[in-house]
């Protein structure tokens, strides 16, 4: 155990106590004497808490048995987004969230962003490191893919569902997909997304009649229109990004000083203690404060793609890229919405952001790749089916099957 703990990489640690201060100090100052609200800071720090009871936990155990049992985590997480569409509560237009005993939350979207990335390590690693064919590899994972991706956008959770999509391509391509096919599919998400910009814009009427009445999605025009069209944005649904961009270019260099920024103490910027907690830092501690948060962001997924490098283990390397992909995903996408690069998703800044679910499901994924660092350097071992898969029924046959079909050449 002692041994253990000598492996650990320290500079990691470093990184979250810093962030866990980062986010005590901006989520006190936009919270501090409201009634509703003003407990949030001790409530994060509690999260704080058990965020690194399960960072230490995972960090010890060896992350081969997360692996072994992909299948099974890989399942549960699909129960849970069932269970949260059939018996969920719905908070900013999102079915995202089933309550649990004591007045917590738990939102299984965010969950399912780490059993993804596990189950899809879990079927590369079968590979071998040859080439992804097709049909037999690519449109697989794929499927496994769809299937998280629907159920979520069935949520309206737009942001968790592209979170997943980000996921797999980073997956793909350290998962040795041929070029030609990485070079087709990014032609054809380029062409879509242009296609799709320059659609909404240019014919926006018909596209906003088809997405309220149609699709039934309202709330994405408040997020597109202020974005790809602000001057055809009603004040209401500009407000929140308008008063961001506000308050982050009025922090200039140095800030306005802690709990002394004049838009987000007025509560201009909603949930400026959770998805837009980034406003705050601009507008109080400045450009420097806002450098300072991504340095530490930035140095945090440099030592992850070290110990990647390190791992003698095939799994080690893609549990990581999945890991890195979905805080990189993240960072931009919120940081980004504020400074007009991306439209409102809702999703919310890692371990910075007010939310329990979130916290500890991002130090559960530092303490996966944590174990790599510890466990590592051990020889490699197979990832045989559970024993009840290998002999079970037609369950277990199918099951066979998509693993066999990843051991092939």
């Amino acid at each position: 155990m002692l041994q253990k703990f000598k492996r650990m990489d320290m500079s990691i640690i470093f990184i979250l106590l810093a962030l866990m201060a980062f986010s005590l100090l901006s989520i006190y100052s936009v919270t501090a004497g409201r009634p509703k609200i003003g407990h949030y800071s001790e409530r994060m720090a509690v999260y704080y808490v058990v965020g690194f009871a399960a960072f230490l936990s995972f960090s010890l155990i060896s992350y081969k048995l997360l692996v072994r049992y992909a299948l099974y985590i890989y399942l549960f997480g699909l129960m849970l987004l069932v269970l949260v569409l059939l018996f969920g509560n719905e908070y900013y237009g999102a079915k995202g969230w089933i309550t649990l005993p004591g007045g917590l939350s738990l939102q299984p979207a965010e969950l399912f962003k780490l059993f993804l990335t596990i189950f899809i390590s879990f079927l590369l690693v079968r590979k071998r490191k040859n080439k992804l064919l097709f049909w037999r590899d690519v449109v697989p994972l794929g499927l496994v893919t769809l299937v998280p991706w629907a159920l979520v956008m069935l949520q309206n959770d737009l942001g968790n569902a592209l979170s997943y999509m980000v996921i797999l391509a980073g997956l793909l391509w350290v998962g040795n997909i041929k070029y030609s096919h990485a070079f087709i599919a990014l032609a054809i998400a380029s062409a879509a997304i242009f296609g799709g910009i320059q659609a909404y814009i240019h014919y926006h009427d018909k596209a906003v009649k088809l997405i309220k009445e149609d699709l039934g999605k309202k709330h994405w025009i408040a997020r597109f229109d202020p974005w790809l069209v602000p001057d055809l944005a009603s004040r209401d649904v500009s407000w929140q990004t308008y008063n961001a961009k506000l308050a982050i270019g009025s922090g200039g260099i140095e800030g306005k000083g802690y709990m002394k920024g004049t838009t987000v103490q007025s509560e201009r910027v909603p949930l400026a203690y959770a998805d837009s907690i980034f406003v705050q830092i601009a507008e109080e501690y400045g450009f420097i404060g806002s450098s300072v948060l991504l340095l530490l962001y930035f140095i945090l997924i440099h030592r992850m793609v070290l110990i990647a490098a390190d791992c003698r283990d095939r799994a080690g390397p893609y549990l990581i890229t999945g890991i890195i992909a979905m805080f990189v995903y993240q960072i931009f996408v919120n940081i980004g919405a504020f400074i007009g690069l991306m439209p409102l998703t809702g999703i919310t800044l890692p371990f910075i952001s007010y939310g329990g679910t979130s916290l500890v499901i991002n130090m559960v994924s530092i303490g996966v790749v944590m174990s790599i660092r510890i466990h590592g350097q051990e020889e490699e071992e197979p990832f045989p089916l559970p024993e009840s898969m290998e002999k079970g029924g037609r369950y277990g046959r199918l099951l066979r099957r998509l693993r066999d079909g990843f051991n092939r050449n």
